[in-house]
């Protein structure tokens, strides 16, 4: 028995050490934080928003940049809820930057599309400081943040009405709810008052300005994109069509189906840093780079490649 119980210690011993190894190829790496900046002054029409910034301590060459957008159905929701998911993009070497925007009912999905495009173009402004490269800048969003970033990434005019030229690398979303809103809405058929009519209006020409599926272009992006296999009917059905609707522009874009996944869980899975996720989206940085360093004729003729 004492022999036994040694041997356990022994194996316990090594195995304890193997994990702290893993441990110290990323976890222990120091990073940096730098929490509540201003990245939109308030004024008559908007309040006052604020982002975090997690990097890497060290950065002897500037890094990938990933802006998170919180999903909340458009009406709940903060950054500091996913600082721990800024900690582990930081110490796999990607800046990372979580923003808050307004929320409804205090604003609408337009609003909020600003706000986000005018972090985006703080980020491009500032994140050199932070050791980011500001030609490697990524949109990503869960849900309604998903939404929104997938409609600053897409339609161009929130970038141009704020003096820039489109910035993004690419953009990677993760269960992102409305990228058919204009169909919801009308299938729908809310009573006034409702939070999506509150966010979304009772127009549905303003549904379809702010539908995604509807601002596809030749040159938006390239995107990542993942879906819960048991995430809600609303947002299956639209990614489904927002897919279809790719295949014109984009046709090899990812599309990765989680098939276990509810639609909380297909963003709290970030809370783990194994998750296999995050390999994948470094490398779908790796690839959309070299896309975007092509000569344009070349880059056009790659699209969807």
């Amino acid at each position: 028995m004492k022999t036994q119980a040694r041997i356990a210690l022994i194996l316990l011993i090594i195995l304890l050490g193997a994990f702290m190894l893993t441990l110290s190829g990323c976890s222990f790496k120091r990073i940096t934080k730098s929490k509540n900046i201003v990245y939109q002054k308030a004024d008559k029409t908007s309040a006052e928003q604020q982002l975090n910034v997690f990097a890497p301590k060290k950065h002897s060459e500037p890094k990938n940049v990933l802006i998170f957008v919180h999903g909340g159905n458009w009406n709940s929701g903060k950054k500091s809820q996913y600082n721990i998911i800024g900690g582990h993009w930081a110490k796999k070497d990607v800046v990372t930057v979580i923003v808050d925007y307004p929320l409804s009912p205090a604003a609408d999905y337009d609003a909020m599309a600003i706000s986000v495009a005018r972090s985006v173009k703080w980020v491009k402004e500032n994140i050199s400081q932070y050791g980011g490269d500001p030609d490697k800048i990524f949109l990503s969003g869960h849900s309604a943040g998903g939404h929104l970033a997938a409609l600053v990434a897409l339609d161009d005019h929130y970038f141009k009405n704020i003096g820039l030229e489109n910035p993004l690398a690419g953009l990677i979303l993760i269960d992102a709810a409305g990228l058919d809103m204009h169909g919801y809405l009308l299938e729908e058929k809310f009573e006034k008052g409702n939070t999506y009519l509150n966010t979304f209006t009772n127009d549905p020409i303003t549904w379809k300005k702010a539908t995604p599926l509807y601002h596809l272009h030749q040159n938006m992006p390239p995107m990542l994109i993942y879906r819960g296999g048991k995430t809600y009917p609303s947002i299956l059905k639209s990614n489904e069509k927002f897919i279809k609707a790719l295949q014109a522009y984009a046709p090899k874009t990812p599309y990765h189906i989680q098939k276990s996944k509810k639609h909380i869980p297909m963003i709290t899975q970030f809370f783990n840093p194994w998750n296999g996720r995050y390999e994948e989206i470094v490398e779908f940085m790796k690839t959309a780079d070299n896309k975007r360093r092509m000569p344009q004729d070349k880059r056009e003729a790659a699209v969807g490649k």
